[in-house]
């Protein structure tokens, strides 16, 4: 099983052009998968979907949550998909098998008074404030992914037309509106502060203070260290995207203008933000309507 796992990753990879990211939790689960398998004492070519009901109650008994039992039986699914492409197996074992559902959990998004407030944080008097007041700006402002923000070379930044060249999820490309604040700050950064970290040139837009590229695993240390200064909770770089989508809604834009700058491939995606709005459109009425 284990080649033909690899074969399946490799697909993915060339094929596909899945993320690293992507690629890595398939790869988990699947040998996850393979060693549940491999103790059933059971043939790659006889899958059955009793093995797969199986493979469900042994997480559930290892205490997994609904979310991750179901987006390992989705890997499972997708590899299973292949192996009949491949001619390794004839007959779908997931053909009867329910989904098993997750229950949708809505994005957690700041109000715009919350953003305001963490916006505000960094200090505009030193080269740390202005370079973390940029990225939260850019985030914020433009609404990409954190993958996204930690990979943008200087060439993506039009300051003059005022827009990012943002590579998004399996290499697609999109163009995304700076705003007014977000440019501003950029321009304060690449002129006040990136030339004093650019040690050896580093074609990267945000750099750390010895001139090496971030991570997303440092960005999001920052942000939740800064949240907490700002007294707000459950704050993450995602959550300033959540807020990006839910504010652009509630202010009156198009679904399909949302799906095109958050770079959805899918419009149900990016309808779930509409659960959100309706969220607030409650709130208010309940707050001001007389019989709310």
């Amino acid at each position: 099983m284990e080649s033909v796992i690899n074969n399946f990753l490799y697909y993915l990879k060339i094929e596909r052009g899945v993320s690293p990211r992507t690629l890595s939790s398939y790869a988990s689960d699947l040998n996850q998968f393979k060693s549940f398998f491999h103790a059933q004492k059971r043939e790659m070519t006889s899958i059955r979907e009793e093995d797969l009901r199986k493979f469900i109650i042994h997480l559930r008994k290892k205490g997994l949550q609904v979310s991750s039992i179901a987006r390992k039986l989705s890997a499972v699914r997708s590899f299973i998909r292949f192996l009949m492409q491949e001619g390794v197996i004839n007959e779908d074992p997931t053909a009867n098998l329910l989904s098993f559902r997750r229950g949708k959990r809505l994005p957690h998004a700041l109000s715009q008074a919350e953003v305001l407030t963490l916006l505000d944080l960094p200090s505009p008097e030193t080269q740390k404030g202005i370079k973390w007041r940029a990225i939260l700006e850019v985030l914020y402002g433009t609404g990409i992914r954190v993958s996204e923000l930690v990979g943008l070379p200087c060439s993506a930044v039009d300051l003059e037309a005022g827009f990012l060249r943002v590579k998004g999820k399996g290499g697609k490309e999109r163009i995304v509106p700076i705003g007014r604040e977000a440019e501003k700050w950029l321009k304060k950064y690449l002129s006040e502060v990136r030339p004093s970290i650019d040690k050896n040139s580093s074609p990267y837009l945000f750099l750390t203070p010895r001139g090496k590229p971030y991570t997303r695993q440092g960005i999001w240390v920052m942000i939740k260290r800064m949240a907490r200064k700002a007294g707000l909770r459950k704050v993450s770089p995602h959550t300033l995207r959540h807020s990006f989508a839910t504010h652009l809604l509630q202010g009156g834009a198009d679904l399909r203008i949302v799906q095109e700058l958050l770079g959805h491939a899918d419009i149900s995606t990016t309808q779930i933000y509409t659960q959100v709005d309706r969220s607030y459109l409650k709130e208010v009425h309940k707050k001001y309507h007389p019989r709310g």
